[in-house]
């Protein structure tokens, strides 16, 4: 099976971690775990791959990075991206978590760009062992030039038996009709959207009742960017399905976290009541406010991009 100029920008490194390698730079894996509620408290149901990359020793902002990169080649780079991802998650990641992947919208405007990013993830996941049904596929929310194509795309994911997310749900190019479109699995819901929403009692009503709805239509809801315990609080209570943030856990980059279990980073489970304390495993140390029903945010939430 032919691979992408994106696949083959992949290497292995004698660390065991997959890395990228685009000229000057390297992208290395950061994993960040996405926690479930459940009877037992929150436990790690799975990890989202985010870019972390570096020019010689030197860490760049995600951002700056993807920005940088010429519009002919951000297609081979998201392609590296995505692949060292799903490489490593298959090292280093426990067999039963899932993992969240990004594609950007705006990339597929053929029916052929479609068709080979099929091919490549289907190549990548049989080198590294993981069954299909582990992925979830983010849809970011850029634009599309061409809407049927993504709808294609999208399709072709599900037969072949991969879940599918929109990502940033809220932000400013939001667009219901593309949940109604594409019928995800799952929504991701914009960090600091929620947390508008979150610091009043209509705004917090509101939220509620998306994710009732989402969940009438067998939709699964992520709170992202989830900071403070309060915030963990109100997304338990407006029904959200999964949080993701830093009041949980930070992103590491394999394999610093994961090197003493490779191929098996357990999953963990944590009680509610225990994040009053501190995180549940975070890289840095934070300091946390007095849980409460509702209020302002010091700060804009953390985002990530993957």
């Amino acid at each position: 099976m032919s691979i992408s100029n994106g696949v083959a920008r992949v290497v292995r490194q004698d660390d065991g971690a997959h890395v990228g390698v685009f000229g000057a730079h390297t992208v290395r894996t950061a994993f960040q775990p996405i926690f479930a509620f459940g009877p037992g408290g929150l436990a790690i149901v799975a990890y989202e791959g985010l870019a972390r990359p570096f020019r010689d020793d030197e860490q760049l902002t995600p951002g700056a990075f993807f920005a940088a990169v010429p519009g002919s080649a951000r297609l081979n780079v998201e392609t590296m991206t995505r692949t060292a991802h799903l490489l490593n998650a298959g090292v280093w990641l426990d067999p039963s978590v899932a993992v969240f992947v990004n594609f950007d919208p705006s990339l597929f405007d053929e029916i052929s760009v479609a068709d080979a990013a099929l091919r490549d993830m289907r190549h990548v996941l049989q080198q590294a062992g993981i069954d299909p049904r582990r992925v979830v596929c983010e849809v970011t929310e850029q634009k599309s030039p061409s809407e049927a194509a993504l709808y294609r795309f999208v399709q072709a994911l599900k037969v072949h038996g991969f879940r599918i997310a929109i990502d940033d749900y809220g932000s400013a190019n939001s667009d219901i009709n593309r949940v109604k479109g594409l019928k995800p699995d799952i929504v991701k819901f914009d960090a600091q959207w929620i947390t508008r929403l979150m610091e009043t009692g209509p705004g917090f009503a509101l939220l509620a009742s998306m994710v009732a709805s989402f969940s009438e239509q067998g939709i699964e809801t992520v709170f992202e960017g989830i900071e403070e315990p309060w915030q963990l609080e109100l997304a338990e209570k407006a029904g959200a399905s999964m949080v993701q943030g830093f009041v949980l856990a930070r992103p590491e980059i394999v394999p610093a976290v994961f090197r003493s279990a490779p191929g098996a980073a357990a999953a963990s489970a944590a009680p509610l009541a225990a994040l009053a304390e501190g995180p549940v495993p975070a890289a840095e140390p934070r300091a946390h406010a007095r849980a409460r029903p509702f209020g302002r945010r010091s700060r804009a939430p953390q985002s990530e991009t993957p």
